[in-house]
């Protein structure tokens, strides 16, 4: 096994300060939602969270620098009260701080003043607010108006039928009374430094900072000053209250890449910014500065171009590299740069001065060790975060709706589809089993592989059957456009960690018909799913979406795409790229309205299509499939699309080989059409049992 990491990456293994403390090494693990120390959305009020300290420790054991937990609110959700005021909490704290320590690793605790117009409305809570009865009912419990606050009346980002309340000087003053109280008692509990949350991505102090949304005429709006006077105030009251030399720093992004409320830039557009332009970044970041902040954690975009702060697959890798190491131009403290950085351009980067520090996230959410393989030369060990959002912040919405989430997903956020442990210590581990079997497993997909491993980690022995030549299934399919190249790298580490794993045996080209005669114990059907068909004149000419991304059918210049959905509309995207003319037809009143796809995913895709003029036929009927074009039906009248070819995109039914029931188990899409979260996940709830 090559134990010496490759010189290339040398840069990110440099000490370097933040004012006064020195952080081991270049990488930051950046702050994501539900890793707070202090609990997230504590239905019972917040308290110190042993699953995101075990999660830290962990990561801080395998060579992380600097830790930077996810936001924590000055004052709790539920029940209004302000996280300075529970010292339980930071006895917490201080103990956990003694443990980090040990490891080398640096950690500031990331402190929010709220979300404003991004607050993240559920369906559940926005009917509530919008009532003026109920709201003043459930105020002593959660207070939306509270939460909902920011710089001046206007729509709600994830529910546009709401206005937001203009916050009160006296609000703004008890949250920077807040920010003070809380970081003392963060220094005192032995954090490092503490981060201000944000003038990045749109959140309440960043609402201030931007003319559009800051209509105030007092001390709060107006001028340049005046925009930025909160987050200065801010840094201001820290440094009285915890020394100059406590370090603070600042959630920033350098471009708002904004084009309206709701309309975001992708990248390439040309487009006027409504929001911060570089030239008013460059100035404002001297500004903070100035004020006192003594690091920039850095990236671009708002919740209107949430894409930019939380990019999909669809954005480039190191998408905010340029625009960050520009603003370092403009200032004299660390600048860290955030967003899809790969190792080797961010070691390049750091090497060059370009920018002080990566920041990474999600990665430690597929691999908390990837920095330990890093070092050791094992990058092919590394499991890769593929940018689904789906396990760790998976808000969604469509057209009429708000974040359609899950409740218990809400509540539990910064879980990983990839990697099944992740924030669910208590739920998903491996257990030697109390008496070994022999276990088939017929389907080499992913679901096929991830409940090998785990039943063989436990201790059984494994025979995984597949009906092809080689391993991966469905997503092979899936990771085909040149946009996944995260996915291909999943396939690859689930082929390796099969081949690597004691205890299974792999029989390709193997199928499977009747499961009755198999020499095993139990039984795990992982069969997949199945192309739903449309009952419709000239459905036999349309290619299947599956058949069109494995390559078995060639497509023309013109294609219509039946079926609006996720895969529908990655297949258009995929066809834009390579230089065709894809039509989108979808029976809905949006595009991607399955609930569970993060916003930054459906929106960079919805903000595509409009930039460029990809046409997108919502609540349209498709009536008959002819030899060059598609006849649908819109709005009462018959259309006719010319197309060269047409892919049918309408959705999966489940195909299992054999029914649930004794020693047969059903997992995956052959129990229950899902996505690759819930095809992993299940395949950890049924291996546990085993």
């Amino acid at each position: 096994m090559a134990t010496q990491m490759d010189p290339k990456y040398q840069a990110l293994f440099t000490p370097w300060k933040i004012g006064n403390v020195e952080i081991k090494n270049r990488i930051v693990l950046c702050p994501m939602g539900g890793t707070s120390l202090f609990g997230w959305f504590e239905l019972t009020g917040c308290k110190f969270d042993r699953e995101a300290a075990k999660f830290f420790l962990e990561r801080a054991k395998n060579n992380v620098g600097l830790i930077i937990p996810g936001i924590a609110p000055l004052r709790d959700t539920f029940w209004g009260k302000w996280l300075w005021q529970n010292e339980k909490m930071f006895d917490d704290l201080k103990v956990f701080m003694e443990e980090i320590h040990k490891t080398g690793a640096k950690l500031f605790v990331q402190l929010t003043a709220g979300m404003g117009r991004s607050w993240a409305i559920t369906e559940l809570v926005g009917p509530l607010h919008k009532n003026k009865f109920t709201r003043a009912l459930v105020k002593p419990i959660i207070d939306t108006s509270h939460e909902l606050a920011c710089p001046s009346p206007q729509p709600a980002r994830w529910a546009p039928d709401i206005e937001c309340p203009e916050m009160t000087v006296e609000q703004i003053h008890e949250i920077i009374e807040a920010f003070a109280k809380t970081a003392k008692l963060c220094r005192d509990a032995g954090v490092d430094g503490v981060e201000v949350h944000a003038v990045h991505e749109g959140y309440l102090l960043d609402q201030f900072s931007i003319e559009f949304f800051n209509k105030r005429t007092d001390a709060y709006g107006g001028s340049f000053e005046n925009r930025y006077r909160f987050a200065a105030e801010v840094v201001h009251a820290i440094k009285e209250a915890c020394g100059t030399d406590f370090p603070v720093s600042l959630r920033y992004s350098v471009e708002s890449k904004l084009k309206g409320f709701a309309e975001g830039a992708v990248p390439g557009e040309d487009y006027v910014e409504v929001g911060r332009n570089m030239a008013e970044s460059e100035r404002a970041a001297k500004y903070l500065q100035d004020a006192g902040y003594d690091m920039l954690n850095a990236d671009n975009g708002t919740y209107d171009s949430w894409y930019w702060a939380h990019p999909p697959m669809y954005m480039p890798q190191n998408c905010n590299l340029e625009d960050v190491a520009h603003i370092k131009q403009f200032v004299d403290i660390p600048v860290v740069c955030a967003g899809r950085m790969e190792p080797d351009v961010g070691a390049q980067a750091i090497a060059d001065g370009r920018i002080d520090a990566m920041g990474v996230a999600r990665q430690f959410l597929a691999d908390p060790a990837w920095i330990t393989k890093l070092i050791e030369d094992r990058l092919e060990d590394i499991r890769p975060c593929i940018c689904c959002h789906s396990g760790c912040f998976n808000f969604s919405s469509s057209k009429g709706h708000y974040n359609t989430q899950d409740l218990t997903d809400t509540m539990g956020l910064a879980r990983c589809a990839v990697n099944a442990e992740t924030m669910q210590s208590k739920k998903h581990y491996i257990k030697p089993a109390k008496k070994q079997k022999k276990i088939a497993v017929i389907g080499g997909g992913i679901g096929g592989m991830e409940a090998a491993i785990v039943c063989a980690k436990r201790g059984h022995t494994v025979t995984l059957y597949e009906k092809t030549d080689r391993l991966g299934g469905v997503f092979i399919a899936a990771a085909a456009p040149d946009f996944k190249e995260k996915d291909k790298l999943l396939i690859a580490w689930y082929e390796r960690e099969v081949a690597r794993q004691a205890g299974i045996t792999v029989k390709l080209n193997t199928e499977i018909t009747d499961v009755g005669g198999l020499d095993a114990d139990e039984i795990i059907v992982a069969t997949g799913a199945k192309a739903r068909k449309l009952p419709l004149p000239g459905a036999d000419k349309a290619i299947e979406a599956i058949d069109y991304l494995l390559g078995h059918a060639e497509v023309g210049e013109r294609v219509v795409i039946i079926g609006g959905g996720l895969t529908g509309c990655e297949i258009a995207y995929d066809l834009y790229l390579k230089g065709k003319q894809p039509t989108v037809v979808e029976m809905q009143d949006d595009l991607i309205t399955t609930p569970g796809i993060c916003l930054a995913n459906t929106s960079y895709l919805r903000d595509f299509f409009k930039a460029n003029a990809v046409p997108v036929h919502l609540e349209t009927a498709v009536r008959e499939i002819g030899e060059k074009s598609v006849t649908v039906q819109k709005a009462g009248e018959t259309l006719s699309i010319e197309a060269d070819s047409v892919i049918l995109s309408v959705g999966y039914l489940p195909a299992p080989i054999a029914k649930k029931g004794g020693r047969v188990h059903v997992i995956g899409d052959a129990a229950q059409v899902g996505n690759l979260r819930t095809v992993i996940w299940g395949a950890w709830d049924v291996a546990m049992k085993l």
